[in-house]
């Protein structure tokens, strides 16, 4: 039986600061928990420098090597992040509200570009490499700063980060995921249960019954809360992970269809290439060729 936690999770600053930060190394970092889908009215910038993980934000899946930022806006649900760091890695946390300066603030003229940027967060910021390299390290900085001191440079992070035009939208479809506490928690099961057995086949009838639902009931409700059809989203999973694998291993392409839970090449080379846009061999040279 999956242990539900709770979707909605409490976020507490320290006392006399509006500002949650958290900065940890792998070697400073208690246990990982395991992460869990949730949501937050908090605001979400995360920066992680030499790490890798998986992205799952709202409806949006992805693999990360190296480095990320991001921004999350208000209760958009996502789940954790990073899975390693490096040696030298780190992971820099900020969670605030977003009247964190008080209810008018951002309504000022001064302050519009912020309040958009926030707006925009609502479907998930990835900021690309030029503005990750600029700011990154101005956020990894934040931990040293104090009171009224952190408040200022904070706010020219987000001050930098509204002015980049170096972003992709996560969730740019449009879709608005809907949240709710008790689907959340549901939500939860069925994603922990993907991402511990998406390599074997999940029938229907299986994480229906996970969720306590009928066949037909489970997929209305998934649709509709995730936009997504569970069969689609359990592939997605599949070519993440293959993306992963294309990334940090020696593995043949065909093993690695088979190691991601497909039992089809050409079905993998298909979903493969609707999911990124390119063939697996095609974007594993790409990568080989950053990297280089």
């Amino acid at each position: 039986m999956l242990n539900v936690k709770p979707a909605f999770e409490k976020v507490s600053t320290s006392f006399g600061s509006s500002l949650l930060v958290k900065h940890h190394t792998d070697a400073e970092a208690p246990k990982k928990r395991n992460a869990f889908w949730h949501f937050h009215p908090e605001i979400e910038l995360v920066y992680v420098n030499k790490g890798q993980g998986k992205r799952h934000i709202g409806n949006h899946l992805s693999y990360f090597n190296n480095s990320q930022l991001i921004l999350l806006g208000s209760n958009l649900p996502h789940n954790g992040f990073t899975d390693r760091l490096t040696s030298s890695g780190s992971e820099t946390l900020i969670q605030f509200k977003p009247d964190f300066l008080g209810e008018n603030f951002f309504k000022t003229p001064e302050a519009y570009e912020i309040a958009q940027l926030f707006e925009r967060g609502k479907k998930g910021i990835l900021f690309k490499p030029d503005t990750k390299k600029r700011v990154g390290p101005k956020i990894e900085n934040l931990i040293a700063y104090e009171g009224f001191e952190r408040i200022v440079k904070f706010l020219e992070i987000l001050d930098d980060l509204s002015k980049s035009k170096d972003y992709t939208l996560l969730n740019a479809d449009g879709y608005a995921f809907e949240t709710k506490l008790q689907d959340s928690q549901k939500i939860d099961i069925v994603y922990k249960h993907i991402n511990n057995n998406f390599k074997s086949h999940i029938s229907l009838e299986e994480i229906a019954d996970k969720v306590s639902m009928t066949e037909p009931a489970f997929c209305r409700y998934f649709k509709k809360a995730t936009g997504k059809t569970f069969t689609k989203l359990v592939n997605e999973y599949r070519v993440v992970h293959a993306t992963k694998l294309l990334t940090e291993s020696q593995m043949s392409i065909t093993d690695i269809c088979f190691e991601c839970g497909f039992n089809n090449f050409s079905h993998f080379n298909k979903l493969f290439n609707e999911f990124t846009g390119q063939s697996a061999s095609t974007y594993r040279n790409t990568i080989k060729q950053m990297v280089q």
